[in-house]
């Protein structure tokens, strides 16, 4: 299993797990990560038989034969780095699309997130919305969840709020953010409609909870998150003040021609 622990991937994984605990987006053993596999990333894992079979208690007959490198449940983002196998697996979703073959991890016994039917619902959704799409990221960022508090919930409002706290924000999610009002998580409900708001935004944010985010590699992916929490932080500092400047609509249209990015055009005035 070396061949695993020592891959580009499994840096990739430690480094941005790592990262998000020290951002304090996951306290405790809150937030977690899944990525599609290719089969390269897979090495000899991917012609090993099954440790075990673990039941989902969901089925996603679209995802079968398709490998995943998840968090486990209760694991603590702080420790992956020192106990990647206990804390991490790779599974591949079973023919019937309601079981999972655990390939390599948790190797206490453990199994994934109890958000797996979250991810593997948005991995579905994102997959046709953009076939190169492999990552999805859970995680606390402290002022979105804030925003969510003192901020409307309407998308539109949200979106167009973070996009004009900061020039980048337009130029890193033009295609806005999907926002969801408090819902009980760990469910089939929530999974559904974060699934359903992904396949037009690679942002959802649960209110008074936490952020969903998509993307094409875990860069990409932490930058979302990154770039959607430092608007929000801006936010959350000048809400109660008078503002007296801020990026117009005529300007977040000039900021998408020079960066090439196509905005959500019913998101402008």
């Amino acid at each position: 299993m070396d061949d695993i622990l020592h891959s580009e991937l499994m840096t990739e994984m430690i480094r941005t797990a790592t990262e998000m605990y020290r951002h304090g987006w996951d306290e405790r053993n809150s937030g977690n990560i899944s990525i599609l596999l290719d089969e390269d990333q897979l090495g000899n894992v991917g012609k090993l038989p099954a440790i075990r079979t673990i039941p989902m208690n969901f089925t996603a007959k679209e995802l079968s034969g398709r490998c995943f490198l998840v968090t486990g449940t209760g694991k603590y983002f702080k420790n992956i780095r020192y106990a990647p196998e206990r804390d991490l697996g790779i599974i591949r979703v079973c023919e019937n699309g309601s079981d999972a073959d655990l390939l390599w991890g948790f190797s206490d016994g453990g199994s994934f997130t109890s958000e797996l039917p979250a991810h593997l619902m948005g991995h579905i959704s994102r997959l046709k919305a953009d076939p190169e799409n492999k990552v999805i990221l859970h995680c606390h960022p402290s002022n979105i969840l804030a925003m969510t508090f003192v901020h409307s919930l309407d998308e539109r409002e949200f979106t167009r709020t973070l996009w004009q706290m900061c020039t980048e924000s337009m130029i890193i999610f033009p295609d806005g953010v999907g926002v969801l009002p408090w819902m009980l998580c760990g469910t089939d409900e929530i999974a559904a409609a974060t699934a359903q708001k992904l396949t037009s935004s690679r942002i959802v944010v649960w209110a008074q909870h936490g952020i969903y985010a998509c993307g094409r590699c875990l860069d990409e992916t932490f930058g979302l998150i990154e770039t959607a929490e430092k608007a929000a932080e801006i936010y959350m500092k000048i809400a109660h003040l008078p503002r007296l400047n801020t990026i117009n609509d005529d300007q977040l249209r000039q900021i998408a021609k020079r960066f090439n990015v196509t905005p959500r055009e019913e998101y402008l005035e």
